[in-house]
This record gives structure tokens, sequence and C-alpha cells, in this order.
């Protein structure tokens, strides 16, 4: 089990400036997206499958809301036709002392408070800059071979990804020049995968798409599949986030965000000569 940073290994340079600039950026613009996007949710906590939602069928796969029980306000929150009391979480959130009607806390929101109009705002500036970042990344990285070299997986990565994974589990982790198996895996699929379509759902939902480009709700199914789709989405990556810190802090934070703020890190002993 190894849960720290080589001491005695050479630094070298592992990150390029547009590599880091684009973490970054990426890392902001998600936290707002993450926060405005659940403010947008509050509007209607509830996700459907097909091109609509109604009255005359119920089609939901996900509804957060409060309801009367005994007398006593509780948070319910339905998954698939399953009811779960969520009171204090979703649905009925205490505030001033008293539980009162709200799918979220206020600290999950951007505002805290309920107000669509700025969260709609805030949404769309921060998801147009993490588009525009991801073409520069996508430019960039084309140019001095990252995707290449670090995202995309080879025939070697899927020959050593068993092993690779049998040193997760067992915390053992390594600190090298290039990306590991599984870190290329993880890399593509929120680049290459999940970031463009979470993108494209979002951009599914928006009338003004639908008149350009009519066709859109015909791939992903539905305004409200797309929705559903772009929620579980927001998920996904908020797992990669959990899962990608979790990494850092065992592998050595400081070595991990000097890569990510320096270029520079720390490798093991054997990796200094390739």
């Amino acid at each position: 089990m190894r849960l720290t940073a080589p001491r005695d290994g050479p630094l070298v340079r592992r990150q390029a400036l547009s590599t880091r600039l684009t973490h970054w950026i990426w890392a902001v613009c998600l936290f707002f997206l993450l926060l405005s996007g659940l403010q947008i949710f509050m509007a209607r906590p509830d996700l459907y499958i097909g091109q609509q939602s109604g009255f005359a069928f119920d089609n939901s796969i996900l509804s957060i809301g409060a309801s009367y029980i005994d007398g006593a306000m509780r948070g319910v929150t339905t998954v698939f036709g399953h009811s779960f009391d969520t009171t204090g979480w979703l649905g009925a959130i205490w505030g001033s002392g008293n539980l009162e009607a709200k799918t979220f806390p206020g600290w999950l929101t951007v505002p805290s408070y309920r107000d669509l109009a700025t969260g709609r705002v805030v949404h769309f500036f921060f998801a147009w800059i993490l588009v525009a970042t991801l073409i520069v990344w996508l430019l960039a990285s084309f140019l001095n071979r990252h995707f290449v070299r670090d995202i995309v997986p080879g025939a070697r990565d899927i020959r050593e990804l068993g092993a690779d994974v049998a040193d997760h589990a067992k915390l053992r982790l390594h600190h090298r020049r290039r990306y590991g198996p599984l870190q290329k895996l993880s890399y593509f699929f929120v680049l290459v995968i999940l970031l463009p379509l979470t993108i494209a759902t979002g951009l599914t939902m928006s009338p003004g798409m639908n008149a350009f480009a009519p066709w859109t709700l015909d791939l992903f199914g539905g305004r409200q599949t797309a929705r559903t789709i772009h929620f579980f989405c927001m998920l996904s990556l908020v797992l990669f986030f959990v899962v990608h810190v979790a990494m850092v802090v065992l592998a050595g934070p400081w070595n991990e965000l000097r890569s990510m703020i320096t270029g520079w890190m720390r490798v093991e002993p054997e990796e200094g000569g390739r």
C-alpha cells in the first residue's frame, strides 16, 4: 500500500500550461453549473422519460416534494415508484427552526434562495465558458499530442487494465510520467463522452435549438428525456469529482496539486529516465 508521493524520485514536466488552465476553469464552471442547475431543477423537481409530462399519464422516474403525513410536513422522494422519507435533506428543509417545502437546502443552490431567473443566467454564463474551454482544450491537446498520448486508451492500456484496477483496489497508487489505464479511461469518458453529452442534452432543452435543429429531440427521445439524461450526467460528474479528489488525497495532495499548478510532478525513481 502506497498512500504518499515518492520522496526520492525526480521532478518531471507532466502537465502543459493549456491542460492546467483548462482544468481549473472547468473546476470553477462545474461548481457553478451544479449549484445553479439545482436552482433551475427546483422549478420542476421531477424527471420524466418521453416528449412531455402529463396529468393523464405518469412517466416520471424521479420526484422530490413535500407531503403532509399525519398532520406533519415530510420530505418525500420517489424513485421509480418507490417513495422514501428525505425530511431535512430533500423536499422539506429546515429553516429558521421550521420545516419548509423546498427541494434542496440553500447551501446547494445558487442563489441560496428561490430565484429561477438568476439561476438560469448563472447557469448559461458558465455553460458557454465550459463549451469554449472544451474547444480550446481539444485544439491544444491535439497540437501538443496530449489527447493521443494521455487520453485515448491504447492496446497496451487495455492489457494492463486488470493490473491497474488491482493496484487501485489495494491503494497501491503509482506516480509516473504518463497516465495509467484507469486514468485514461476515466478522463476519456469524462472529456470525450460525458461533457459533450451534457452539453448536447442541455442544448436540446432549448426551444431555440429545437427550432434550429428539431432532430435533436428525436435523437434524445424528447425534451423530457434529454432533461433526465442531463441530470444523470450531472450526477456522474459529481461522482467523478468525489473519486478524483479522493485519489488526489491518497496519492499525495501536494505532489498532485503541484503538477496541476506548476506542471512539475515528482515521479517514482525508475520513471526518471523514461
